[in-house]
């Protein structure tokens, strides 16, 4: 069934639920969803960071559930916020490779029911401020998928990406579709959003719209993506240059965000998740051991800083858990949290930790109990494994597994509880719980063909079951001739060619 059928499966669902339940009977809980970019596994000090004090992100973490093992979709932006958007791996969706440029031809396909499209289905008020990232042609922009509102960068303003506005006077700041700022100056943008994001919460009660509709806003900042950005009143305010500097100023203003949810009295009804969208870089002393940067597939490349905070609404207050989680968790974990069901046709590849970060239970598992509306879904996958694998891999073992992409697609490590099975070039098996800067290989050869076939059952399924990403222009049936190069006039998307 294609997006739009659930679409209106879903809006005959709400003439009959009128609007989902939330905790408690009570009504259906906001959502802001903060996703930094380029920060580091050790960056905040309720990580390990000794170099900036981090007390309103700390806050957070103080109040709510701290993972330390945590993954990001891909060690790279756009597959990542992909990820995170449609609850599976980038490789399924077709975003995998790479990153999208001004003058990609490729996005989210139009098909996917993307968090954002869930959320507005079911009642809510939705916005993305920020860097999006996932593709600049029409199909692919975020008032197509899924966001009400929209305010931010389309792109990075690094020299890959900048030279592709030079003639208009550099890369825009767009507040639905009107170019409000030319170029964009990333010292100012850290303070814009968080402006943006205030004042489009409050909007709606100006405005006399109907206060009792909740909101799902996703915050992409840019920072802290090259070039970095610090304003006036931050700079040299740390003793670790100007990335220092730029996380004191981002963790400024998530306390102002914070404050004002409180002043207009909706922290008992809202959940914040804070994260990056990839790592950075290794540790800096002793006591921090990962090792790997951005674009590796070392833990410093997709383990990341994530809490999630929202004690009114029963998550866990200073907590902190090591159960393997990662970002594509979030879209059943907070349907979930905002009753609302994952429509049957969709596969997914995250799972719903409502009653882990509940405090509930202690593990992930697939029995659909207390509000675990969507602990099903991970279900839907296909299992079909041969008699090689079948003795070895139970279901939940495979379900539970991270499986790591690199920045150029290919599947690269599986982890499964403690153990991560590097695959290239050769097979390394290592113990994170006890060597987390994968430095000391251990040798077990039937935990390595185990961790071997988790792998190979995943390149199958994804062989099977993955689906295309969204294209703007006609892909050629024999692709040894030249790729066109102009788009196609009254051009429609479907499944990954134009008609």
């Amino acid at each position: 069934m294609t997006k739009h059928g659930i679409k209106s499966l879903l809006l005959l669902s709400l003439l009959t639920l009128i609007i989902p339940r939330g905790y408690s009977g009570s009504l259906p809980p906001n959502v802001i969803f903060i996703l930094v970019d380029d920060m580091g596994y050790y960056d905040l000090s309720c990580y390990g960071a000794k170099e900036v004090e981090t007390t309103q992100i700390d806050r957070l973490a103080e109040e709510g559930l701290r993972f330390t093992d945590f993954y990001a979709a891909a060690p790279i932006c756009s597959p990542s916020r992909a990820g995170l958007l449609t609850g599976c791996y980038p490789v399924r969706v077709g975003n995998a490779i790479w990153v999208h440029r001004p003058d990609s031809e490729s996005g989210v396909n139009p098909e996917e029911l993307t968090m954002a499209e869930l959320f507005r289905q079911n009642g809510y008020r939705t916005a993305c401020i920020g860097k999006w990232h996932l593709g600049s042609e029409e199909p692919f922009l975020p008032h197509n998928q899924g966001f009400d509102h929209y305010y931010g960068l389309l792109h990075n303003l690094d020299a890959y990406e900048t030279i592709h506005y030079d003639k208009e006077g550099g890369v825009p700041l767009i507040r639905n579709g009107q170019v409000v700022e030319r170029p964009a100056d990333p010292a100012r943008l850290t303070r814009l959003y968080t402006d943006e994001a205030i004042r489009w919460i409050e909007s709606s009660m100006k405005s006399g719209e109907d206060e009792s509709a909740p909101f799902f806003l996703y915050l992409p900042h840019t920072m802290f993506h090259h070039p970095l950005g610090v304003s006036e009143d931050f700079r040299g305010s740390s003793d670790w240059g100007e990335y220092g500097d730029a996380i004191l100023e981002m963790d400024h203003h998530v306390g102002r965000l914070m404050a004002r949810l409180r002043e207009l009295r909706m922290e008992d009804n809202t959940v914040v998740i804070f994260m990056s969208d990839n790592g950075r870089g290794p540790g800096r002393n002793p006591d921090q051991p990962i090792r790997g940067a951005k674009l590796t597939t070392l833990e410093g490349g997709l383990r990341v800083p994530c809490i999630v905070w929202g004690p009114g609404l029963g998550i866990q207050p200073g907590a902190t858990t090591s159960v393997v989680s990662y970002a594509m968790d979030w879209y059943p974990t907070l349907a979930s949290l905002a009753g609302i069901p994952v429509p049957d046709q969709v596969i997914l590849d995250g799972r719903d930790l409502i009653n882990l970060i509940t405090g509930k239970t202690d593990t992930v598992n697939f029995t659909p109990t207390g509000r675990a509306l969507n602990a099903l879904v991970p279900l839907r996958r296909y299992w079909n494994p041969p008699l090689e694998w079948r003795q070895i891999i139970t279901r939940e073992e495979y379900l539970n597994a991270f499986f790591y992409h690199g920045s150029q697609g290919a599947l690269a490590a599986v982890r499964s509880g403690k153990w991560k099975l590097a695959l290239h070039p050769t097979l390394q098996l290592y113990n994170l719980e006890t060597d987390p800067g994968e430095r000391n290989p251990v040798e077990d050869p039937d935990l390595k063909w185990k961790l071997r076939g988790m792998a190979v059952l995943f390149q199958e399924e994804m062989r099977l079951c993955s689906r295309p990403a969204g294209q703007v222009f006609q892909v050629p049936g024999d692709c040894s001739t030249p790729h066109m190069t102009t788009p196609l006039k009254n051009a429609r998307v479907s499944g990954n060619v134009t008609e």
